[in-house]
């Protein structure tokens, strides 16, 4: 019976640990419903203690989008940081649905998209104070789960204030 007992507790323990790895739907778990209203996204999110908000603009048919969606922020570990430390909320540059901007104007998607963010390609990952001025801009795909935790720990911390994110990065390689 014993040793019985102990192959059911490895058994549960070892389920566990794969299930804490087991991707996740994106849009379920990472991204956020949006009100479509970025001006009280960006309020509610500071009233929780959030460190920003995060807008990932995708294109249905980007390859990197996709990547994005299907190798890294679909997983768990960057799913529970990311909704911890910032609101998060995808835009597409294509889309004709209505929304408010940070300074409270309306316009559709796309408009945001391309007249005041400027995205041509995607993605592009882009990280606002609550003022609702862009501090951080990534474009493209990252390398992984790694760089883009690195990106976010990046943001949150503040170091963005003092050095670009190609700087931190080999600052935290040299730390090794």
């Amino acid at each position: 019976m014993n040793i019985l007992y102990k192959t059911f507790i490895v058994l549960l323990l070892t389920m566990a640990g794969l299930q804490a790895g087991t991707p996740r739907d994106p849009y379920e778990f990472f991204f956020q419903q949006s009100i479509g209203d970025y001006a009280e996204e960006m309020a509610i999110a500071k009233e929780e203690g959030k460190k920003g908000v995060m807008l990932f603009f995708e294109l249905d048919e980007c390859p990197f989008c996709h990547y994005m969606k299907n190798t890294v922020l679909n997983q768990p570990e960057v799913q529970d940081y990311y909704r911890k430390n910032f609101a998060l909320f995808a835009i597409d540059i294509e889309g004709d649905i209505e929304m408010v901007d940070f300074t409270g104007k309306t316009m559709r998607m796309k408009d945001f998209a391309f007249k005041l963010n400027r995205v041509r390609a995607t993605p592009v990952i882009a990280f606002y104070d609550f003022e609702g001025k862009r501090i951080v801009r990534f474009i493209g795909k990252t390398s992984g789960v790694k760089e883009f935790l690195q990106l976010g720990e990046f943001v949150a911390s503040g170091k963005y204030k003092e050095m670009r994110f190609t700087k931190y990065k080999r600052e935290l390689r040299k730390a090794k």
